[in-house]
């Protein structure tokens, strides 16, 4: 019989299989290279995951569990719209720096998803993102402190898609190498990216104090 494995354990293999997936995709990944790299058996992790595409579904549940978490608490109650948009860069760099290989996982999604997966591993990464920041731009067209001829959910898709290279920017190798190329590598090089990023979005919003 097949010892249970405990909550610590069972974390592991999926940081593992977060890592495969990233660098290889859902398709190219493999159940063995997962248990090598996680120190158990094919049949323990079989034993948990039926298939490989239910160990691939509790990686990117677990990661978007983490990433849900971080977004609703920079999304809290009775902050400015400014001061959202500040949290969320901060995060977004954060995160892609702790968990490259979550963000990788996503980015190997987009190219390797076939299919009918494409439009169901979309909805399911994007839904919660999207409604977050619809419903920031909303309130704050109702609040009058973003210009009034704004659309909330087109402005949330800008919003999501500078989020999402900023992501990339900090985990993936060619957009490393690309923020590199335009923002210099310095000490400041974080902070400056926050303060440009949030002027950006204050210039083009029309995010204001009131």
């Amino acid at each position: 019989m097949l010892k249970k494995l405990t909550q610590e354990q069972l974390d592991q293999i999926l940081e593992r299989a977060t890592e495969e997936f990233s660098a290889k995709g859902p398709e190219r990944a493999t159940i063995m290279n997962i248990a090598r790299a996680s120190g158990v058996s094919v049949g323990v992790i079989y034993k948990y995951y039926a298939d490989k595409e239910a160990l691939f579904q509790a990686c990117l549940t677990r990661s978007l569990g983490m990433l849900t978490d971080c977004l609703e608490e920079a999304t809290k109650e009775g902050a400015s719209l400014e001061e959202v948009a500040e949290a969320l860069i901060r995060i977004a760099q954060f995160f892609a720096k702790e968990h490259p290989a979550h963000i990788r996982m996503y980015h190997a999604i987009t190219m390797d998803a076939e299919g009918g997966s494409v439009s169901e591993y979309a909805r399911k990464i994007e839904a919660v993102s999207a409604q977050l920041y619809t419903n920031c731009f909303s309130k704050a067209k109702a609040e009058g402190s973003v210009r009034q001829d704004i659309e909330p959910g087109v402005f949330a898709f800008f919003f999501d898609n500078l989020l999402m290279m900023l992501h990339f920017s900090y985990s993936c190798e060619y957009y490393r190498e690309r923020l590199s190329i335009f923002c210099g590598e310095d000490e400041e090089r974080d902070e400056r990216i926050v303060q440009q990023l949030l002027l950006f979005l204050k210039a083009g919003f029309g995010i204001t104090k009131a």
